[in-house]
């Protein structure tokens, strides 16, 4: 598998040139459709506090990819009922 950057011209171009073609084989289909849905797999460029986890690194003696790891793992969770005693159904 290859991938590239293309511009938005470049990839208005190529996609062009492949339309223009009479016979699409599966290949070529395949690639057409790859390129239709191309903008779709784009993401940014990731942006991360870098002093702020080297910080963190150097204060819990970690290396900045465990303090990465635990940004990215990082999510509120809901906090979890908690069930009375005496509905429990444990009588004696």
């Amino acid at each position: 598998m290859w991938l590239v950057r293309l511009t938005d011209k470049q990839l208005e171009v190529l996609r062009a040139m492949l339309r223009s073609e009479e016979h699409l084989g599966p290949a070529l289909r395949g690639a057409l459709e790859a390129l239709e849905l191309a903008r779709w797999d784009e993401l940014p460029d990731a942006q991360l506090p870098w002093e702020s986890v080297i910080e963190e690194a150097r204060r819990q003696g970690v290396s900045e990819a465990e303090v990465v790891w635990d940004i990215c793992g990082r999510h509120p969770e809901p906090p979890v009922p908690r069930r009375s005693r005496a509905g429990s159904g444990n009588a004696a």
